[in-house]
């Protein structure tokens, strides 16, 4: 079976808002584009839009870390019996030399 060519794809970075296409067979990035400039509000009517984006934002951000909250305990038990799991599995070290004395 002859394998194919990977296809690259592009991935928006969240912190500037460049684009970057990725080439996977060499995990490396093979491009950036920066992000588009921004400057002022050219006008009110504009500026206000961007304040009513940003307020969706602001929301939809608030209820994925409700939603996250809600499941912080069933993460954290989880976490904890994988532990405790990885903690049983790991042979006994033996007694310390500090504590033959």
């Amino acid at each position: 079976m002859a394998k194919g060519k990977t296809p690259e794809f592009e991935v928006t970075c969240p912190a500037c808002r460049a684009i970057l296409t990725v080439d996977p067979e060499v995990k490396t990035v093979l491009h950036h584009r920066p992000p588009p400039r921004t400057g002022p509000a050219s006008s009110l009517d504009t500026a206000m839009e961007a304040l009513k984006g940003a307020k969706a934002q602001r929301e939809a951000r608030f209820r994925d870390a409700a939603a996250a909250e809600k499941n912080k305990e069933a993460v954290l038990g989880r976490k904890f019996e994988a532990g405790l799991k990885r903690a049983k599995d790991m042979p006994d070290p033996g007694p310390r030399p500090i504590d033959l004395d």
